[in-house]
């Protein structure tokens, strides 16, 4: 079993970027009580941009190009409360791979932004893999607070499998 953070970046949480969620701020204490629950089994994730976009993503690009970005560019550090954790990179929404896999053990329990991109995309490809995955609500965020809420609405949907959780809950 492993804990997930995902994106907990710099891009996602300022207010003046393309990419803000909103409330943001919010998730940061309820994240903390997660990794006091489940050090050391926690992993961060983050979102960083191709070094040269491929396929669908060139026309994503075009849209955010204030996104393409080295991955050692400020935007894509993680926020000052959990700064100079070790994190797993990926160029794609979703998380969810074989470093993931390797950490999970068949449980995954998910925290992060946004709850409508990068957390949903991560916690369908893993049940698709056959894992339970359980996701902490007030710990996600997303695009919107009506967006976050329809995520969350979609993943309970996938129940048993994914089930949305409390940090209360997982104590």
């Amino acid at each position: 079993m492993v804990l997930a953070l995902i994106d907990l970046q710099r891009i996602f949480a300022d207010p003046a970027s393309g990419w803000a969620a909103p409330d943001f701020r919010r998730v940061v204490e309820p994240t903390r009580e997660l990794i006091r629950l489940f050090s050391p089994d926690v992993v961060f994730t983050r979102f960083v941009a191709p070094q040269r976009p491929t396929g669908a993503w060139v026309g994503y690009y075009e849209e955010f190009p204030f996104a393409l970005q080295p991955p050692d560019a400020d935007d894509y550090q993680l926020v000052d409360e959990f700064k100079g954790a070790p994190t797993l990179d990926k160029t794609t929404f979703g998380a969810w791979g074989p470093e993931l896999a390797a950490k999970a053990d068949g449980r995954l329990v998910l925290a992060g932004v946004s709850t409508d991109c990068c957390v949903i995309s991560t916690a369908l490809s893993a049940v698709d893999a056959g894992v339970r995955v359980q996701v902490v609500e007030e710990a996600c965020a997303g695009s919107t607070a009506e967006n976050h809420a329809k995520a969350i609405d979609v993943m309970r949907l996938y129940a048993p499998m994914l089930e949305i959780v409390s940090v209360e809950q997982l104590r």
